[in-house]
């Protein structure tokens, strides 16, 4: 004979297991819109202007001149009688004044009026005469603004070209390798980055390289994507024939 009392602890469970299972769903979903209001409390009101690609394009370009922040800062270490020649107090202050000369878009004085591709070629020529590091770092970083249409921030109203952020990747890579090969008269280095030698090695500098590198790489294919995607939407409204809602 079944126990009455077995019965009921059976029949009670489900109710008690459904129960339990329900606050444990409404405890999740508070807490997922506990953490979706503190992260939108975190942003910014303009991020609201920008798509996925737009803040992801925004992150890179902060990643990037950090990276090359961080070089500058490694070979005036590697190199400590350039900043001397920048005319400035000490490396801090030329670090500083290179970052601001490249943010805001200014000329740096030992290049003239040289930007970009022209910056870097002189930069790095035997002819160059003055803080090479700076000049070298200047280079890059307006190359990299100006293959992102001269912008460190993007919106849905900007446009960038994923062949200019490529090209810009390939320009790295050819300057990384540069870098280490370029000689005096003397066939002393024109400046020290990567090192191997017997007492060890020292490969920070195309490692951080490396990093700046994949990141255009990886925003010049999302970007390339997402041109391809809005051509393929568009192809695809043709081709079906379908009338676009109005409310």
């Amino acid at each position: 004979m079944v126990d009455p009392f077995l019965v009921f602890l059976r029949h009670l469970r489900l109710p008690l297991m459904a129960g339990a299972l329900l606050a444990s769903l409404s405890a999740c979903s508070q807490q997922q819109g506990r953490d979706i209001v503190s992260q939108f409390s975190q942003g910014r009101p303009q991020e609201l202007l920008q798509t996925s690609v737009d803040r992801m394009a925004t992150l890179s370009m902060r990643d990037n001149l950090r990276s090359l922040y961080l070089l500058m800062n490694k070979l005036y270490q590697r190199n400590p009688n350039q900043w001397r020649q920048s005319g400035y107090v000490d490396a801090s202050t030329a670090e500083r004044q290179i970052r601001l000369a490249i943010e805001q878009r200014q000329p740096l004085a030992q290049l003239g009026e040289r930007r970009d591709l022209a910056a870097l070629s002189y930069a790095l020529s035997p002819e160059f005469r003055g803080d090479r590091v700076g000049a070298f770092i200047y280079a890059i970083g307006s190359m990299l603004v100006t293959a992102h249409g001269g912008r460190t921030e993007f919106f849905m109203t900007d446009t960038i070209d994923p062949q200019f952020v490529s090209n810009a990747a390939r320009n790295i890579e050819k300057a990384t390798w540069l870098l280490s090969q370029r000689q005096d008269a003397n066939g002393v280095l024109l400046l020290f980055s990567n090192e191997i030698s017997e007492e060890g090695s020292n490969l920070s500098f195309a490692v951080e390289f490396g990093k700046i590198v994949a990141r255009l790489d990886l925003l010049a294919q999302m970007l390339d994507e997402r041109y391809r995607r809005i051509g393929l939407n568009y192809a695809q409204s043709l081709l079906l024939m379908n009338f676009l809602p109005v409310q």
